[in-house]
Protein backbone atom coordinates (compact mmCIF):
# COMPACT_ATOMS: atom_id res chain seq x y z
CA UNK A 1 0.00 0.00 0.00
CA UNK A 2 1.48 3.10 -1.09
CA UNK A 3 0.74 5.59 1.70
CA UNK A 4 0.56 9.26 1.06
CA UNK A 5 3.50 10.53 3.17
CA UNK A 6 6.47 11.11 0.90
CA UNK A 7 7.48 15.02 0.92
CA UNK A 8 7.76 17.56 -1.90
CA UNK A 9 10.51 20.33 -1.11
CA UNK A 10 7.50 22.93 -0.49
CA UNK A 11 6.17 20.26 2.37
CA UNK A 12 3.31 19.11 0.54
CA UNK A 13 2.58 15.27 1.10
CA UNK A 14 2.39 12.80 -2.10
CA UNK A 15 1.73 9.54 -2.37
CA UNK A 16 4.73 7.43 -4.19
CA UNK A 17 6.20 4.05 -4.41
CA UNK A 18 9.92 4.99 -4.11
CA UNK A 19 10.63 6.07 -0.14
CA UNK A 20 14.52 8.42 -0.11
CA UNK A 21 17.16 8.37 2.00
CA UNK A 22 15.76 9.89 5.36
CA UNK A 23 12.46 9.82 7.42
CA UNK A 24 11.32 12.26 10.17
CA UNK A 25 7.74 13.54 11.16
CA UNK A 26 5.91 17.21 12.18
CA UNK A 27 3.65 14.92 15.00
CA UNK A 28 0.78 12.97 14.15
CA UNK A 29 -0.85 13.86 10.66
CA UNK A 30 -2.63 10.08 9.75
CA UNK A 31 -5.52 8.30 10.90
CA UNK A 32 -3.97 4.73 12.14
CA UNK A 33 -7.58 3.02 10.95
CA UNK A 34 -6.93 3.68 7.05
CA UNK A 35 -3.59 4.44 7.41
CA UNK A 36 -4.93 8.30 5.37
CA UNK A 37 -4.24 11.95 6.04
CA UNK A 38 -6.14 13.31 9.10
CA UNK A 39 -6.81 16.37 7.52
CA UNK A 40 -3.59 18.25 9.98
CA UNK A 41 -0.92 19.38 8.22
CA UNK A 42 1.21 19.36 11.41
CA UNK A 43 1.04 19.07 15.08
CA UNK A 44 4.14 20.63 16.66
CA UNK A 45 6.16 23.29 15.73
CA UNK A 46 8.93 20.77 16.08
CA UNK A 47 9.55 19.31 12.07
CA UNK A 48 12.54 16.63 12.45
CA UNK A 49 14.53 15.00 9.83
CA UNK A 50 15.58 10.93 11.08
CA UNK A 51 17.85 8.37 9.77
CA UNK A 52 15.60 5.30 8.36
CA UNK A 53 17.29 3.38 11.32
CA UNK A 54 18.11 3.65 14.67
CA UNK A 55 18.88 1.39 17.45
CA UNK A 56 17.39 -1.57 15.37
CA UNK A 57 13.91 0.22 15.67
CA UNK A 58 10.82 -1.20 13.33
CA UNK A 59 8.01 0.57 13.48
CA UNK A 60 4.67 0.08 11.86
CA UNK A 61 4.54 2.82 9.30
CA UNK A 62 1.57 5.32 9.96
CA UNK A 63 0.21 2.53 12.33
CA UNK A 64 0.27 2.89 16.01
CA UNK A 65 3.84 2.51 17.46
CA UNK A 66 3.21 4.06 21.23
CA UNK A 67 1.85 2.50 24.37
CA UNK A 68 0.30 4.68 26.61
CA UNK A 69 0.43 4.96 30.61
CA UNK A 70 -2.32 2.51 31.01
CA UNK A 71 -1.09 -0.16 27.82
CA UNK A 72 -3.54 1.11 25.14
CA UNK A 73 -1.67 1.24 22.42
CA UNK A 74 -1.81 5.11 20.88
CA UNK A 75 -0.16 6.45 17.87
CA UNK A 76 2.90 8.36 18.82
CA UNK A 77 4.04 10.26 15.51
CA UNK A 78 3.80 9.72 11.53
CA UNK A 79 6.57 8.67 9.87
CA UNK A 80 7.37 11.08 6.40
CA UNK A 81 9.85 10.44 4.15
CA UNK A 82 12.51 12.25 2.56
CA UNK A 83 14.11 12.12 -1.05
CA UNK A 84 17.07 13.77 0.98
CA UNK A 85 18.60 16.10 3.61
CA UNK A 86 18.18 18.85 1.03
CA UNK A 87 14.53 18.07 0.43
CA UNK A 88 13.96 17.84 3.85
CA UNK A 89 15.44 21.56 4.85
CA UNK A 90 13.67 22.64 2.40
CA UNK A 91 10.24 21.44 3.38
CA UNK A 92 11.20 23.23 6.89
CA UNK A 93 12.78 20.01 8.88
CA UNK A 94 16.03 20.40 10.74
CA UNK A 95 18.02 17.28 12.03
CA UNK A 96 16.83 15.09 14.81
CA UNK A 97 19.01 15.22 18.31
CA UNK A 98 18.37 11.71 18.75
CA UNK A 99 19.31 9.71 15.81
CA UNK A 100 21.21 12.61 14.20
CA UNK A 101 23.36 13.96 17.05
CA UNK A 102 26.42 15.33 15.06
CA UNK A 103 24.41 17.02 12.54
CA UNK A 104 21.54 18.47 14.88
CA UNK A 105 24.57 20.06 16.91
CA UNK A 106 25.90 21.24 13.86
CA UNK A 107 22.85 23.24 12.46
CA UNK A 108 22.04 24.16 15.75
CA UNK A 109 25.29 25.90 16.19
CA UNK A 110 25.27 27.34 13.25
CA UNK A 111 21.62 28.71 13.39
CA UNK A 112 21.81 30.11 16.94
CA UNK A 113 25.30 31.76 15.49
CA UNK A 114 23.03 33.51 13.03
CA UNK A 115 20.22 34.57 15.25
CA UNK A 116 21.56 34.66 18.69
CA UNK A 117 19.98 32.11 19.90
CA UNK A 118 20.50 29.00 22.40
CA UNK A 119 17.85 26.26 21.72
CA UNK A 120 15.85 24.03 19.39
CA UNK A 121 12.60 25.78 20.34
CA UNK A 122 13.48 29.15 19.45
CA UNK A 123 14.88 27.63 16.30
CA UNK A 124 11.54 26.01 15.47
CA UNK A 125 9.31 28.85 15.84
CA UNK A 126 11.68 30.79 13.23
CA UNK A 127 11.11 28.31 10.98
CA UNK A 128 7.38 27.50 11.51
CA UNK A 129 7.26 31.89 9.80
CA UNK A 130 9.52 30.87 6.98
CA UNK A 131 8.05 26.96 5.72
CA UNK A 132 6.46 27.39 2.87
CA UNK A 133 3.28 24.97 4.24
CA UNK A 134 3.50 27.32 7.86
CA UNK A 135 4.15 30.88 6.75
CA UNK A 136 1.72 33.62 6.83
CA UNK A 137 3.71 35.32 3.80
CA UNK A 138 4.16 34.95 0.43
CA UNK A 139 7.18 32.88 -1.33
CA UNK A 140 10.03 35.48 -1.88
CA UNK A 141 9.91 35.90 -5.73
CA UNK A 142 14.22 35.84 -7.28
CA UNK A 143 15.37 37.38 -10.16
CA UNK A 144 17.97 36.14 -12.33
CA UNK A 145 20.87 38.27 -10.08
CA UNK A 146 19.49 36.73 -7.54
CA UNK A 147 20.06 32.72 -8.32
CA UNK A 148 24.08 32.69 -8.59
CA UNK A 149 24.30 34.09 -5.17
CA UNK A 150 21.88 31.05 -3.21
CA UNK A 151 24.21 28.81 -1.74
CA UNK A 152 24.46 25.30 -2.71
CA UNK A 153 21.40 23.32 -0.97
CA UNK A 154 19.27 25.83 -1.98
CA UNK A 155 15.91 24.87 -3.07
CA UNK A 156 13.74 26.93 -5.82
CA UNK A 157 10.24 26.59 -7.67
CA UNK A 158 9.97 27.85 -11.32
CA UNK A 159 7.00 26.57 -13.70
CA UNK A 160 5.15 24.57 -10.87
CA UNK A 161 8.21 22.31 -10.69
CA UNK A 162 11.35 21.96 -7.78
CA UNK A 163 15.02 22.74 -8.63
CA UNK A 164 17.95 22.38 -6.28
CA UNK A 165 21.21 24.34 -6.54
CA UNK A 166 24.35 23.45 -6.71
CA UNK A 167 27.74 24.11 -8.52
CA UNK A 168 25.70 27.33 -9.77
CA UNK A 169 23.48 24.82 -11.55
CA UNK A 170 19.91 24.48 -10.99
CA UNK A 171 19.03 20.30 -10.96
CA UNK A 172 15.38 19.17 -11.36
CA UNK A 173 13.90 17.56 -8.31
CA UNK A 174 11.38 14.24 -8.18
CA UNK A 175 10.85 11.84 -5.37
CA UNK A 176 12.94 9.32 -7.06
CA UNK A 177 16.42 11.34 -7.90
CA UNK A 178 17.18 14.48 -10.15
CA UNK A 179 17.73 15.07 -13.42
CA UNK A 180 20.04 16.54 -15.69
CA UNK A 181 21.18 19.81 -14.77
CA UNK A 182 20.04 23.54 -16.54
CA UNK A 183 22.18 26.43 -16.16
CA UNK A 184 20.27 29.54 -13.86
CA UNK A 185 20.34 31.75 -17.26
CA UNK A 186 17.43 28.89 -18.70
CA UNK A 187 15.64 29.02 -15.07
CA UNK A 188 15.16 32.20 -15.00
CA UNK A 189 13.37 32.38 -17.99
CA UNK A 190 10.69 31.67 -16.04
CA UNK A 191 9.02 33.16 -12.35
CA UNK A 192 11.63 31.96 -9.95
CA UNK A 193 10.14 31.38 -6.22
CA UNK A 194 12.59 30.67 -2.93
CA UNK A 195 11.25 27.47 -1.13
CA UNK A 196 14.23 27.16 1.30
CA UNK A 197 13.47 29.05 4.20
CA UNK A 198 15.84 31.99 5.00
CA UNK A 199 17.60 31.09 7.67
CA UNK A 200 18.50 27.41 6.41
CA UNK A 201 20.18 28.93 3.30
CA UNK A 202 22.18 31.46 6.56
CA UNK A 203 22.98 27.65 8.22
CA UNK A 204 24.49 26.64 4.67
CA UNK A 205 26.06 30.00 4.07
CA UNK A 206 27.76 28.71 7.60
CA UNK A 207 29.20 25.63 6.42
CA UNK A 208 26.34 23.12 7.08
CA UNK A 209 26.74 20.77 4.01
CA UNK A 210 23.57 19.15 3.97
CA UNK A 211 23.34 14.88 2.26
CA UNK A 212 22.38 14.85 -1.34
CA UNK A 213 21.13 12.32 -3.02
CA UNK A 214 23.51 10.14 -5.21
CA UNK A 215 21.80 11.26 -8.16
CA UNK A 216 22.95 14.87 -7.44
CA UNK A 217 26.40 13.90 -8.08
Amino acid sequence: MTLENRVRPDGVLEAVSVRGMFTGNRGIVHDPGGRKPNGRRWTTKAWICCSLSWKGGKRDVWGRNHVRRDGTPGIGWSELFFLDEVTALAAGHRPCHACRRKEAVAFRSAFCTLHGLGGTRDIDEILHGERWLSARTAPQALSAIDLPGLPDGAMVEAGGAFFALRNRMALPWSHAGYGAPLGLGLLARQPVRLVTPKSVLGVFRQGYLPAWHPSAA
